[in-house]
């Protein structure tokens, strides 16, 4: 007997969901209230990505600020924390990196500005080629109208020169160019009015030896939050669209069960042989982000998925029952 899952695989708010597979087990980290003593992005732990049992705090931090958006990377030893930190407005965060010598914890701040010459960045996601190069993902504002690009968040990419350190040399991966990316008509930033367009929250894969930049796009707490991708044959790019990214192609909304799905993170089944997309939805009172997982397919060199789900499904490979 296989056995099954059904969506929220968590009962509490875990937005911006990363997972990080790690010797055989599966870290989570995610966006959620503070915790007690200022507990800032709680740990899941799981052996199968179905059932999961917190595991702690990855930053202690009291104050006033939000955090926002961790991921995880290892390497040299150590697990390094990518994350955002910034008002409550939500309009000066800075990208930040802490260390641990365990997935669990405890964070140490490095006290480095990862992007220091820009007002706005979130939404770190590190990426190691295949040739052990890593790679930063993030998001900044545009200002400029260029070709058929809207005025918002776009996402960019730079080589990390140490695990702390940037290149200093990004490159403009995706900005929002459709409808659906449209996070607030006449929004007041930057001492200006605009109407604010919105990718963010990369995640790449790699596939047929094409690199996969995958983004959420739209306004996080409706319904046109959903997941699409760009693709080129470097992590640095040149990444292109592909036909019919005037919509969302990967996942979106199938109100009224699943809201704004997005924000997503990829992993592997217990037996490595399938793909998963872990992300987070609302749920249908809109009461919070909740942790998902969906199947990713390879139809065509096309990645598909079922997702969002929010009936019963058979779980990851290699989680067979007797």
């Amino acid at each position: 007997m296989q056995k099954t899952y059904c969506n929220p695989v968590y009962p509490e708010i875990m937005a911006d969901p990363f997972v990080l597979k790690h010797e055989g087990r599966y870290f989570a980290y995610g966006t959620a209230p503070d915790g007690p003593g200022g507990g800032r992005f709680p740990i899941l732990v799981s052996n199968d990505l179905v059932d999961w049992r917190p595991a702690g705090y990855a930053l202690m931090e009291p104050g006033l600020d939000h955090f926002w958006a961790p991921e995880v990377a290892y390497s040299e030893g150590k697990f390094w924390l990518y994350y955002s930190r910034g008002d409550v407005e939500g309009k000066h965060h800075k990208l930040r990196v802490a260390v641990a010598d365990n997935p669990v914890g405890p964070f140490k701040d490095c006290g480095v500005l990862l992007v220091p010459d820009q007002p706005f960045s979130i939404d770190a996601h590190p990426f190691r080629d295949l040739d052990g190069q890593w790679y930063l993902y993030y998001c900044v504002d545009f200002l400029e109208c260029e070709d058929d690009h809207r005025i918002g968040t776009g996402i960019v990419v730079d080589r990390l020169l140490a695990m702390d350190r940037l290149a200093g040399e990004p490159r403009t991966v995706a900005r929002p160019h459709a409808d659906w990316h449209l996070f607030k008509m006449q929004r007041a930033m930057y001492d200006a009015v605009y109407d604010w367009h919105t990718v963010e929250g990369a995640s790449v894969l790699v596939h047929g030896g094409k690199y996969y930049c995958f983004y959420s796009g739209g306004a996080w707490e409706k319904e046109n939050y959903g997941v699409s991708y760009v693709v080129a044959d470097h992590p640095l790019g040149p990444f292109t669209r592909p036909e019919g990214s005037e919509e969302a192609l990967l996942m979106r909304s199938r109100a009224p069960n699943v809201i704004g799905p997005g924000h997503n993170s990829f992993t592997t089944s217990p037996d490595g042989s399938q793909d998963w997309i872990v992300y987070h939805a609302w749920d249908t009172a809109m009461t919070g982000r909740r942790m998902c997982i969906d199947r990713l397919v390879w139809q065509g060199g096309r990645p598909t998925t079922g997702g969002p789900t929010f009936t019963r499904q058979p779980a990851p490979a290699g989680l067979d029952l007797p």
